[in-house]
């Protein structure tokens, strides 16, 4: 490779290098302000991020060499708007690391860091439309301005700045104790004066003590400019890593587990996309194939590969850098997250279990019903069951399979049939699990009948008892998860709170005074599925999946009343009951009484849980009047609860409102 070759190679290669730094940096600092934005450190850091950006998009425009003199020397001016303030943002950010360890500014370190940014905005000023700084552009041996008059002093104020910065960060990493914030704030440190000396323009400090720098070879020149890119490059890759745990009460799994994702998918895929767009652009012309459309279908292919490559190895790479041999415990939950059976994937179970019965038997019904203590209640339904229809059947299933018992009086219309059941034109099977010796009763199978009496050949029969296998399991696992769900539901809102209430940075900044806990607006009585989420709470009442699973367990109300009744299920019950209560007319219940009405039913059909036919004979009304009612007393109770729960919100803001002077930060080794 002649010279020639070799300058226009370094050349192409710090052309990537700069463009690869912008998106590094630009990506960095999405990550930081879509994050703990009202973090100190975020925030001084994400200035920092921004100065480094406009930096390294200054050098991209001027590595495309500008057709006019005057449009390049506009560039080069833009540059100074990072390079005027990098100083005092690095300044600003030592201060932020330095508070954030325990030693917060008596107020002289919040001044310097202000004077410093002001000093900073005067010399980006005067950069950008004076002579001052930077004047003269010249084109030997690679485009670069020369010095102006004031060009030494910011010098000085770049070095002073930077000095005490480095010097306050050793003063943070002195102060940190522990082992694991110690070593964050020895990586911090190693690559915090990177935007620094990466950034500095050395080329017009040497044009001031020597004259023929024009006269250096352009190779060696470039060749200078890609190891410092480089090295800039892998450093500011390296201080997001540190920077990352600032201003978050997330395990430091979670953060690594977010961090690696995103520097993967983004400023990794973008830099590569990038360099690959380069680089075909200059193979077209040897492979004789038009550059466009070959770039194109490149940086999609390029794309899609990379995003292949991070599915395969993404699990090896978080065993090494996430999921460590002190993270066992994360790492089971992750695989239980992964295998557990959600009501939805039962769902689609039970729908297809359903659909190939009614394949096999040629019928257009068939559902699936679990039985528990609460009764019974329709898991899936394949072909149409009104919406009365249901309710009978759940009704009917509950008196006649209730408590795990088929051998008490049936009910009016079950009729035993072998090991199969009749009721209307269904057939019944019942689904038994086995547990130790006894057989358990998980639920009901219910098949349109083709005939009064279950006539079923042997082909079918054995097709029947595999799909009810199953079914069998799907409910048992159903079971065993929904226990877990219900003790992950009470844990999740506790630790959560604790990690909010303790307040305590790593790095030692503690809350003494008060618990400020934010209190976001919830939004889930504002939901179309409100209504229905009261509905389900009020059918299971006494107990069942749509109550112990319910999403008004997250209402505040609830959160409240738990506080006494100490379980969360117990407090959903207590707010259903007062809301119903609310409903009540002053005086003697009465069951003629049309402002009655409302009540009667929630409290009859809910409360007491009596079936719909009883309620409706007790207060002469027809199934479907009873129905439409019901509907409007339910939209009620829904609309009680909502109000309770946004005066209840505007309670706790007005609380914290009160109390947002109260807290008061001190160091830990106060």
């Amino acid at each position: 490779m002649d010279r020639l070759d070799s300058v226009t190679f370094f050349q192409f290669t710090n052309e990537i290098l700069s463009t690869a730094i912008v998106i590094i940096t630009a990506s960095m600092l999405l990550y930081n302000i879509t994050r703990h934005v009202r973090d100190r450190v975020t925030r001084a850091s994400s200035i920092l991020l921004g100065c480094v950006t406009i930096s390294y998009i200054g050098d991209v425009f001027i590595a495309l060499e500008p057709s006019k003199p005057q449009a390049l020397e506009n560039w080069f001016r833009f540059q100074w708007i990072g390079l005027a303030i990098i100083p005092a943002a690095m300044f600003h950010l030592s201060d932020a690391l330095l508070a954030t360890t325990g030693r917060v500014s008596r107020g002289r370190r919040r001044r310097a860091s202000r004077l410093l940014y002001a000093v900073g905005a005067v010399f980006a000023l005067a950069s950008l439309f004076t002579d001052t700084i930077v004047k003269s552009l010249v084109e030997k041996p690679t485009w670069h301005m020369k010095p102006g008059s004031l060009f030494l002093v910011y010098t000085a104020y770049f070095l002073v700045a930077v000095g005490f910065a480095v010097f306050n960060v050793v003063r943070a990493r002195r102060r940190c104790l522990t082992t694991h914030t110690r070593r964050r704030m020895t990586y911090l440190l190693a690559a915090f004066t990177t935007p620094a000396w990466g950034l500095y323009p050395y080329s017009l400090l040497l044009s001031i003590f020597f004259d023929d720098v024009g006269t250096l070879s352009n190779a060696w020149i470039w060749l200078v400019f890609n190891i410092a890119n480089v090295a800039v490059l892998a450093m500011l890759a390296f201080m997001a890593y540190p920077l990352s745990f600032f201003g978050t009460h997330q395990p430091d799994r979670v953060v690594k587990a977010e961090l690696l994702e995103f520097m993967l998918r983004g400023p990794v895929t973008g830099t590569v996309v990038l360099a690959a767009i380069q680089i075909f652009a200059e193979a077209t012309s040897v492979l004789g194939i038009e550059g466009q459309q070959f770039i194109s279908f490149a940086a999609v292919t390029v794309v899609l590969c990379m995003q292949w490559m991070f599915t395969v190895i993404m699990p090896r790479l978080e065993g090494w850098l996430v999921y460590t041999h002190d993270q066992e415990q994360a790492r089971r939950l992750q695989t239980i997250s992964e295998r557990l059976l959600t009501r939805a994937d039962a769902a689609q179970l039970h729908e297809a279990i359903l659909a190939a019965v009614c394949d096999q038997l040629r019928v257009p019904t068939a559902f699936v019903a679990s039985i528990g203590e609460w009764g019974a209640h329709l898991e899936q339904v394949v072909g149409r069951i009104p919406e009365e229809d249901r309710a009978a059947t759940e009704e009917i299933l509950t008196n006649g399979f209730s408590n795990g018992n088929d051998h008490n009086p049936l009910p009016d219309g079950l009729k035993r049939s072998g090991r199969y059941f009749s009721w209307r034109s269904f057939w019944l099977v019942p689904l038994y699990s086995k547990e130790g010796e006894e057989n358990t009763l998980m639920g009901i199978m219910g098949i349109w009948g083709r005939t009064a009496e279950p006539n079923l050949n042997a082909e079918e029969e054995d097709t029947l008892n595999a799909l009810v296998q199953r079914s069998i399991q799907v409910l048992m696992d159903e079971r065993l998860q929904r226990r877990i769900f219900s003790t992950l539901g009470e844990l999740i809102p506790v630790s959560s709170t604790t990690l909010q209430r303790t307040n305590v940075s790593t790095f030692g900044q503690v809350s003494i005074k008060s618990e400020k806990i934010e209190v976001e607006q919830n939004r889930l009585t504002d939901s179309p599925e409100f209504i229905d989420l009261v509905r389900d709470a009020l059918r299971d009442y006494w107990g069942g999946p749509k109550l112990a699973e319910s999403k008004l367990l997250e209402l505040g109300i609830v959160d409240h009343a738990a506080k006494t009744d100490g379980n969360r299920v117990h407090a959903l019950r207590r707010v259903l009951v007062d809301a119903i209560e609310r409903l009540r007319p002053e005086g003697q219940q009465n069951l003629t009484k049309a402002e009655w009405i409302l009540y009667n039913i929630l409290e009859m059909r809910f409360i007491q849980g009596r079936r719909v036919r009883d309620v409706a004979l007790r207060l002469a009304m027809s199934n479907a009047d009873f129905y439409r009612k019901q509907r409007v007393a339910i939209e009620e109770v829904a609309r009680i609860i909502a109000e309770t729960e946004q005066r209840l919100l505007e309670t706790n803001q007005a609380q914290l409102q009160a109390d947002s002077n109260d807290s008061t930060l001190v160091p830990a080794d106060a």
